[in-house]
This record gives C-alpha cells, sequence and structure tokens, in this order.
C-alpha cells in the first residue's frame, strides 16, 4: 500500500503566543513557520510524491504551498477529516490558563477519556483522522499503483493520533509522542501492518540542547511551538 509522509504544518502565530488555536480562522504561519515552509521543497527533493492532501486551516495551507509551487500540477486535496480537533470552548484560550483547568489532568493521563466542552473528544478525533488515513491510502494506491508515496498536511495532536494507531498504542499513550512544527513523520502501510519509518523528522536538533529551565512535564495540547 501507499507510503505516507506526514508534515505538521510550520510555526504558527498561535504556537508563539502560547494559544490553542483549534479552528480559529485567521491563524498563519509566523516568520519561523514561512521560512520551515519555504525549505520543504528541498527536504521533500528526492520524494516523487503522487498528491498533496492538506487539512484545510490556513496555517496548513500556507505550509504546503512552497511545495506545490515547486511542483506545478502535483495534486492538491483539502480533507476536513484530518482538520485539528475541535476544542471547542477551549479555542482562542491561552494554554497556561487551560493547564488550570481539570481536564487538562485528563487530556494528559487518560486522553481517550477526554472531551472538550462544546467541541469533540480525542477519541472521535482519532477515529476520524485514522479513517481518513486509510481511505486515501487505499484512493492512492488505486491511482498510484502500491509504490505511492503521497503527503498530508495536518495538526500535532492528528498525527500523534496517526501515528499511535499505526504503533497499535493505546489513545491514552499517544502524549508520549512529540512532533515538532514543520516535522516530517513517515508510515509505509503494507497489507499485513503499518511500519513507522520516521517520527517528527526536522533535521534540527536545536531542540534537544540543554534549555534553560527545565521541559516541561505535560505534552503541550496541539502539539506546541517546537526549539527555541
Amino acid at each position: 500500500m501507499a507510503t505516507l509522509i506526514l508534515v505538521r504544518h510550520g510555526r504558527s502565530t498561535a504556537n508563539t503566543a502560547g494559544v490553542l488555536a483549534g479552528w480559529t480562522p485567521g491563524v498563519a504561519l509566523d516568520e519561523r513557520g514561512n521560512a520551515q515552509a519555504a525549505a520543504l521543497p528541498d527536504r521533500l527533493a528526492g520524494v516523487p510524491l503522487a498528491a498533496v492532501v492538506t487539512s484545510p486551516l490556513q496555517r496548513c495551507r500556507e505550509t504546503v504551498q512552497p511545495l506545490l509551487d515547486a511542483r506545478p500540477g502535483l495534486p492538491l486535496h483539502p480533507e476536513d477529516l484530518i482538520g485539528e480537533c475541535h476544542y471547542g470552548d477551549w479555542s482562542g484560550r491561552p494554554l497556561a490558563e487551560l493547564s488550570a483547568e481539570p481536564l487538562m489532568e485528563v487530556v494528559q493521563q487518560h486522553p481517550s477519556h477526554a472531551a472538550f466542552p462544546g467541541g469533540e473528544s480525542m477519541r472521535a478525533m482519532q477515529a476520524r483522522a485514522v479513517g481518513a488515513v486509510r481511505d486515501w491510502n487505499e484512493r492512492i494506491e488505486a491511482e498510484h499503483g502500491p509504490d505511492a508515496v503521497y503527503a498530508m498536511c495536518s495538526h500535532g495532536d492528528i498525527i500523534k493520533s496517526v501515528v499511535a494507531d499505526a504503533l497499535g498504542m493505546h489513545l491514552d499513550l499517544f502524549q508520549r509522542i512529540s512532533v515538532e512544527p514543520c516535522s516530517l513523520t513517515v508510515i509505509r502501510y503494507t497489507r499485513l501492518r503499518p511500519y513507522l519509518v520516521r517520527l517528527g523528522d526536522t533535521g534540527d536538533l536545536a531542540s534537544l540542547m540543554p534549555r534553560a529551565t527545565p521541559a516541561e512535564e505535560q505534552a503541550e495540547v496541539g502539539g506546541g511551538a517546537g526549539a527555541p
């Protein structure tokens, strides 16, 4: 079956502001995010992409645009089902403020039981995203053959949930996975099982350097801003 390259969108204005964007309109890439997106064509230069599938949100569309510009005629397919988690009443609120909410402990420790007020549950988020990936795998293989490779630009929590499914991990463990802005995660799907080929690859080791303050013990909902 097809090989999937999951691209997390580049760093956004909400990432740097420490805000949980969700489906809030007008969230664009920041200066660093635009630079990350501009580097994407070179990072994927040797990969014969059959198509690009993207979340409809602005930050994802801006991330894939340089790749599309570099490859005229490369098919682009918007897909609502890989859009960001519907955080409901949490959308647009500062993460520092949300950390005091009792629900945040559930999101961190028992996400399969977490449902956002006015939004969706994390189980529903994973189910729709994994379902979309499986459907696109079949479509890409039918149109381009079993060795086809395609890219899918989405969001931190979406990508982490797809990776957890590919690894056979319970959703309650998905907060152990990290995918930085504009990172590449590659999953090769076969008839019997998926293989995780790359996870959160940015080519940048800055995030591994010692920090002035200890790393947060909690996973950032929405995926975080990446290395400082």
